[in-house]
């Protein structure tokens, strides 16, 4: 089953995704294999203020579980997290069967 996860960093924390974004980029290491799309929010400026991810997890427990296990969670770098059901029905232009 595929699911979003939508997250909106705190305001003026942009530092602090930089500083943390190592041991992120190892914990996305270990989940590359349930992230079917995913990229960064960008505010008006073109700075990163946020990401989505599509995943593929069992249920929602298991998502909460893949999204709680970030290291940015436990910095504090979000001031949002939405993790939602999704259905994907187009891709690269075409309806999906």
């Amino acid at each position: 089953m595929h699911f979003i996860v939508t997250r909106h960093d705190k305001p003026a924390s942009l530092q602090l995704r930089l500083t943390e974004r190592p041991r992120h980029l190892v914990y996305l290491e270990t989940v590359l294999h349930q992230i079917v799309f995913g990229g960064a929010l960008l505010g008006p400026d073109g700075t990163q203020n946020g990401s989505i991810l599509v995943i593929d997890a069992p249920d929602l427990a298991a998502a909460q579980a893949f999204a709680d296990a970030d290291p940015y969670v436990d910095v504090g770098l979000f001031a949002e997290t939405r993790i939602e059901p999704f259905r994907p029905v187009f891709r690269d232009g075409a309806w999906l069967k």
